[in-house]
């Protein structure tokens, strides 16, 4: 029982810590983005551009040497203050970018949001306004957030080519995102007219499910794929370390899927780790 609870204990400190450096990757791609919307921006001359970039660097570096401790925070923030360091986080942007973005200021009087809800919710907004500017195809973005009490409502709408949707690549890493926080994601497009993101994150956490060795019955080699689809390790890889071929990790993990009744390789890796 000791090593089942010291295990568990490991896999969820893996779990933040890998959590914390998708976050700062983040936090980076968007202080990168924001650097060169700002050094090609017309509307700055030279000397005024190399300041400007200057300024969004150190604020950003300010940034992340406090980032780890406010992540783990268990503390409550309130929905405008969390709405509030997503704009500063997005101002570079919407300052000097192409991207035109629109956000829309969440009711003063919604709920606050658990640190680690506010924190995922704005790493989510992050990420889909790098895809979106990765895919060029939008010239607007309104981003939205609400509360219904019992969830953070995040609607992400573009004007693009109405493309996308819950398969996407570029979406991935807001799915796994959204799984981890036992959230809902969805997607609309209507082609020519653009898509729509809707993320729905509980703020209350899950009852702790039983064991998932205690309710499917697994075998040994799906046990350890399972182990390392946890790790958020990829099919070729999987194949690699296990001395087997892709197509083989593919079989159990369709078997894993089935097993378990998750719909998504994201959900299953969810399950893997409660």
């Amino acid at each position: 029982m000791n090593a089942d609870h010291s295990a568990a204990g490991s896999r969820r400190l893996l779990g933040e810590h890998a959590r914390t450096v998708a976050d700062q990757a983040d936090q980076h791609a968007i202080t990168l983005e924001s650097l060169l919307a700002i050094l090609r921006s017309p509307r700055l001359d030279d000397r005024a551009a190399r300041t400007t970039a200057i300024d969004t660097a150190t604020s950003a570096l300010i940034g992340l040497r406090t980032v780890t401790d406010e992540q783990r925070s268990s503390l409550l923030e309130p929905v405008t203050g969390a709405f509030a360091r997503l704009r500063s986080d997005l101002r570079p942007l919407v300052r000097f970018g192409d991207l035109e973005l629109q956000l829309v200021d969440p009711p003063g009087s919604g709920r606050a949001l658990p640190g680690e809800v506010a924190h995922g919710a704005r790493a989510i907004v992050r990420t889909a306004v790098l895809a979106l500017v990765d895919r060029g195809d939008a010239r607007r973005v309104r981003i939205q957030w609400d509360c219904d009490g019992l969830n953070l409502l995040i609607g992400i709408r573009d004007d693009g080519l109405g493309e996308l949707s819950t398969h996407d690549d570029s979406l991935r890493p807001i799915a796994e995102r959204v799984a981890a926080l036992d959230g809902r994601l969805s997607v609309t497009s209507t082609r020519g007219w653009g898509s729509s993101i809707d993320v729905v994150l509980p703020l209350e956490p899950r009852p702790e499910p039983h064991p998932l060795a205690d309710s499917v019955p697994l075998t040994g080699r799906e046990k350890e794929i399972l182990r390392l689809v946890a790790s958020g390790a990829r099919n070729r890889a999987i194949a690699d370390e296990l001395t087997i071929s892709s197509n083989t990790v593919k079989f159990h993990v369709s078997n894993l899927l089935r097993k378990t009744g998750a719909a998504t390789r994201s959900e299953l890796a969810v399950i893997a780790t409660h």
